[in-house]
């Protein structure tokens, strides 16, 4: 379902060189002993009636309102985000979302613009409405703001025992503070699994009911993972080329290529990079190390970095994810631009690869990744293909894929603020 080409230095993929650090990096990724790798096989262990229960509740939560706010932040919201933008319309919430007789999906909780916030509140008045609100914690500082803003809103508008009949919760099997407040409030709750982490958490519940809620197909998505979970559970190098794409990225990284910029030329995958960014990011960015990971959209952006792309300095590689097959495309016969091109679609591709023609002229490192077609199991598919990637790049790089200790230095700043503590600005 992914075909990857690459245009690089031959001595980068002498696929036999590396085989041996390959072959230990993937006897560590199914050891079952290890901490929060249970989403390398979670797509053929998902049970049936947990897929059952999101099913039956997104149909409930359909059933209850018009408008569904999701609140999360990073991991907890980026996946369901991605998605949605990914396989719902672009005027999904302005018009689709009442043609299909769907919620309109808002997202909160990622940030603390009260502008937004006041906004939303006046919005929501317009609606019926339900919260699902994502945290294993219960304590990151923006959901946890946003949740005690949205949910007095519930309860003054629709009472307290109302209000929490229409709060469905993400969070912890047994333990912190928002496991509790459901608990004794009794929301509807689902369990973020102890052994996968946030950033990726997207094929578990974390990101299964939104997506659900907006009428994508879960048990399509989670095929397509399953898919990608078999196909890539080899340890030979020279077949794998999920392997063969975090093994690329830790080379190109040795070879003073520090940016990796993902570009894509279908706008419906802008907020997938932006859910890429966090994943390789916070997963590789430690110690001193790692491939900074920057987005473009094109061709909008090769008229703003198009320059950097092209004469700017060399210090980056580039990533780009195509489509080969869309559903609906726009006709441009009797166009003076058609010539080769007979649709919008093609004149895309048209440009696509004369954009990497200029820029191999620089000797800038390309890698395409191709996608068979947007769907709800090739989202799935694409998923587990980059979880996969990026922990292998993370191993290659000698840092933890599943820790964050940098992001802590900030939050305890903030929590020594709001305790009124003297700060320190150096």
């Amino acid at each position: 379902m992914i075909q990857m080409d690459c245009w690089v230095q031959p001595k980068f993929t002498d696929w036999k060189r590396y085989q041996r650090e390959i072959t230990e990096i993937h006897e560590k990724l199914n050891d079952k002993e290890d901490a929060y790798i249970g989403w390398v096989d979670w797509p053929l262990r998902v049970e049936q009636e947990l897929l059952q229960d999101l099913l039956n509740t997104a149909e409930e939560i359909r059933q209850k309102c018009t408008a569904l706010v999701v609140i999360g932040i990073g991991g907890s919201y980026l996946g369901a985000k991605a998605c949605i933008e990914l396989l719902q319309s672009p005027f999904y919430n302005e018009y689709y979302a009442g043609k299909q007789k769907r919620p309109r999906i808002y997202f909160a909780g990622h940030h603390l613009s009260a502008i937004y916030y006041q906004e939303l509140l006046e919005r929501l008045h317009e609606e019926e409405v339900c919260l699902c609100v994502i945290s294993k914690s219960g304590t990151t500082l923006e959901p946890s703001i946003a949740f005690e803003i949205l949910r007095g809103y519930m309860q003054e508008r629709y009472g307290m025992e109302e209000a929490a009949k229409r709060i469905y919760a993400i969070t912890d099997a047994s333990k912190g503070a928002l496991r509790a407040e459901a608990n004794e409030q009794g929301y509807k709750t689902f369990v973020v699994p102890d052994d996968i982490g946030g950033r990726y958490s997207v094929l578990t519940p974390v990101g299964l009911l939104p997506v659900a809620v907006a009428g994508i197909d879960i048990v399509s998505m989670l095929q397509g993972a399953a898919e990608a979970c078999r196909a890539y559970d080899n340890a030979d190098l020279t077949e794998n080329i999920c392997y063969q794409y975090g093994l690329l990225r830790n080379l190109l990284q040795q070879d003073g290529k520090v940016i990796e910029i993902f570009e894509v030329y279908e706008g419906r995958l802008r907020y997938f990079t932006e859910w890429l960014k966090q994943l390789f990011g916070e997963s590789e960015c430690k110690d001193g190390k790692g491939v900074i990971p920057m987005s473009m959209q094109m061709s909008t952006d090769l008229h703003a970095m198009g320059q950097f792309l092209q004469d700017g300095r060399q210090m980056f590689f580039e990533t780009v994810l195509t489509i080969e097959t869309i559903r609906r495309d726009v006709s441009l016969e009797g166009s003076a631009y058609a010539g080769r091109a007979k649709s919008m679609h093609e004149l895309n591709q048209i440009v696509e690869k004369s954009a990497r023609k200029a820029h191999l002229k620089n000797n800038t490192p390309n890698i395409r990744l191709t996608v068979s077609e947007l769907s709800a199991k090739s989202f799935g598919y694409m998923v587990y293909f980059f979880e996969k990637a990026c922990a292998v790049s993370c191993y290659l790089t000698g840092v933890n894929p599943f820790d964050q200790p940098g992001v802590e230095a900030y939050k305890s700043n903030i929590k020594a603020a709001l305790r009124g503590e003297p700060q320190n600005e150096t």
